[in-house]
């Protein structure tokens, strides 16, 4: 490993010194990366492969995108009342999420005070929680799998000027069909494939501003040759590539969240390169068309050959009967969950009930607070308060 490579810039949190510094004094933060742009795209494969080097550390992503609708109802986070609300609750949100990080607990508190002297942001409490475990564990890079943060890229790099993005391309076709299967997407191709075009054009406005910062990969590659694309992610990290990446079946964590949901059940087996082609027994070619009309100039970038002539009519009017038609899929979804998957059903209702309740409560309390009010300071505690010495 190039060692000179492995010091990471104290620009990892806003570049300052006290940003840089670790809970046990001087030494400089994990990196920040952030795989992009949008989930199914084999993206624990990658995840999960990566985790089984010490100098790696990713845990089960806050997916923060679906905390984002309620930020706005915070207010103004200069008032310490507000921010440290929405850090408790974030904190909350990591305690809510279906699989636990091993060996962290948070207290908001300390959270709070730790970073209430920098830039005020929801993606900056989550980043805390990211860096502080990624400490624990002893990382020199932590990633967040929250593919769709890529839609808040320009606040992250104002925050961690020094984070990096891995960016995961999948073959549209196969990915909507995944989506589409997917609880915790839309239930019809259209609405998936244009989720799936403007998760991609988040990503290349990012690219247009800090294309070195971004490595780009192709999932079908990381199925025809696991080692030489885990080898060029390693390369760009400057971290170790470890032979034992390849035993996915050796990972805990693999066989942990195997057994929880029907959506990772394959994560603890080799990948299968001949179902890179099984979105053709999935989808019918009219979905096909529909997918390759939305995503054409991507698919010829990354060289997915089209099917279909790319003119399928898709507008307001198809949209709208698109939309229709996943509710009442996912309806079903949820009742197919519930008798096939009970465990999964209940983890994941939890993490929702926990989100509709923020919500609520947020809601509420901006009815009935006053037309206006001053900011408020909280008075400052002893971090030394914080510190465990027993």
């Amino acid at each position: 490993m190039n060692s000179s490579n492995n010091k990471v810039s104290s620009e990892v949190n806003g570049g300052t010194d006290k940003g840089a510094e670790n809970s046990s004094g001087g030494k400089l933060r994990p990196r920040p990366l952030l795989m992009i742009p949008l989930r199914r795209c084999g993206s624990h494969a990658l995840r999960l492969r990566l985790n089984m080097n010490q100098q790696f550390y990713s845990p089960y992503p806050l997916h923060i995108v679906d905390f984002m609708p309620s930020v706005p109802l915070y207010g103004d986070l200069s008032d310490d009342r507000a921010y440290f609300r929405m850090v408790v609750d974030i904190v909350g949100l990591q305690a809510a999420s279906m699989v636990k990080w091993a060996k962290v607990v948070f207290d908001p508190v300390d959270i709070f005070e730790s970073i209430r002297h920098q830039p005020r942001s929801v993606h900056r409490v989550v980043w805390e929680l990211l860096l502080r475990a990624g400490e624990q564990h002893g990382a020199s890079v932590v990633m967040d799998k929250s593919l769709d943060s890529v839609h808040y890229a320009d606040e992250l790099m104002d925050l961690f000027p020094d984070m990096l993005f891995l960016n995961v391309v999948r073959d549209p076709r196969a990915q909507v069909a995944s989506m589409n299967r997917a609880i915790i997407h839309d239930f019809d191709s259209e609405l998936n494939a244009r989720t799936w075009l403007a998760a991609h054009q988040a990503a290349d406005a990012l690219m247009a501003r800090h294309g070195e910062r971004v490595l780009t990969i192709r999932y079908e590659d990381f199925l025809s040759d696991q080692q030489a694309v885990l080898k060029k992610i390693c390369a760009f990290l400057a971290i170790d590539y470890l032979p034992q990446m390849l035993d996915v079946g050796a990972s805990s964590e693999a066989k942990q969240i195997s057994q929880l949901s029907a959506l990772w059940s394959s994560n603890c087996f080799a990948p299968i390169a001949a179902n890179a082609d099984k979105f053709k027994q999935q989808l019918g070619m009219d979905e096909i068309a529909i997918i390759e009309t939305l995503t054409r100039p991507y698919m010829e970038r990354y060289g997915y050959q089209t099917m279909t002539a790319c003119d399928a009519v898709v507008d307001a009017a198809s949209t709208g009967l698109a939309a229709t038609r996943s509710e009442i899929g996912k309806a079903q979804a949820w009742r197919a969950m519930e008798t096939g998957n009970f465990r999964d059903f209940i983890l994941r209702r939890y993490r929702a009930d926990y989100l509709a309740k923020v919500r609520a409560r947020l809601e509420q309390q901006r009815a009935t607070a006053p037309a206006s009010s001053v900011p408020l300071t909280l008075e400052a505690l002893d971090p030394a308060g914080f510190v465990v010495t027993d």
